[in-house]
């Protein structure tokens, strides 16, 4: 079966949160690739993870657990780099999309990942490692609790791993209302999402000062942070050009680090670390 007809197949007739108040994605594969990765948005997000990862993280071939894998991309980057890895995702849809999409598309070897459709909750039980490198990328803001899933992911990864981590940034979001002229919305703070219906605003964006929090809570160090799309949502004319594109990606590039203008990318992508025990 083609993954963009799976969703067709497997539609549900209503998108409610789980028992744990999570947002899970089944009946909406083909929305995801269509909004997400098949738009300027997304391509964008996709490029800059392939100019930043490789700068955040000390890449050596090891094994990768990547939670809430959704369609497969961020396990494809590290398959192709020769890691071994292990893709996580709870949505059953998701996960064959990604497994199709990996053999069809990216002609990935059977053996280059192994999948696991599991929530994050229940990853100790189902994919506990200790892990040396963790991938976590927009998840936490569709989790009921993404306080306890950083708590999870610190329990999964090993001494001296690295958890490399992007979530949807709320200052962000309240910042691009404002710039649209939802002032009031912006001004009482509704921007979380209800998870309803094929919305795809998350349901627990999360501030810089969370991540923080939540980092020190578990003894996880903030190596390096970056911004994803700190320009692309508020331009008033997006690029119509080729070279209109390369050059707002080039703009990206050039600022998605530097204070203060990676606090309003609409993700933030951290590398946090485990400190290594010393006896």
């Amino acid at each position: 079966m083609h993954p963009n007809d799976m969703s067709k197949s497997n539609l549900i007739s209503s998108y409610e949160l789980t028992q744990a108040g999570d947002r899970y994605f089944d009946g909406l594969a083909d929305k995801f690739s269509r909004s997400l990765y098949q738009a300027p948005r997304g391509e964008l997000r996709l490029a800059m993870l392939d100019y930043l990862l490789p700068t955040m993280l000390q890449l050596n071939g090891q094994k990768v657990l990547d939670v809430g894998g959704g369609l497969g991309q961020q396990a494809a980057w590290f398959a192709e780099r020769g890691h071994a890895v292990t893709m996580s995702e709870p949505s059953e849809e998701m996960l064959n999309y990604a497994k199709h999409w990996h053999r069809d598309v990216k002609s990935l070897p059977e053996e280059a990942v192994t999948y696991v459709q599991a929530p994050l909750q229940s990853l100790a039980d189902q994919a506990p490692g200790p892990w040396a490198l963790i991938t976590c990328h927009a998840v936490l803001e569709w989790l009921g609790d993404p306080r306890a899933a950083v708590a999870t992911l610190s329990t999964l990864l090993a001494s001296g791993g690295q958890l490399s981590l992007m979530v949807f940034n709320r200052d962000a979001l309240r910042f691009s209302n404002a710039v649209k002229g939802n002032l009031e919305k912006a001004l009482s703070d509704r921007l979380a999402g209800k998870g309803k219906r094929q919305r795809l605003t998350p349901i627990s964006p999360v501030t810089h000062a969370d991540i923080e929090q939540w980092s020190a809570e578990n003894g996880l160090r903030i190596e390096t942070v970056a911004g994803i799309r700190v320009f692309q949502d508020y331009l008033r004319q997006p690029p119509t050009t080729p070279v209109e594109r390369e050059t707002l990606l080039a703009l990206e590039k050039q600022y998605c680090r530097q204070d203060p203008h990676w606090r309003l990318g609409r993700y933030l992508l951290y590398t946090l670390s485990k400190p290594e025990i010393t006896e």
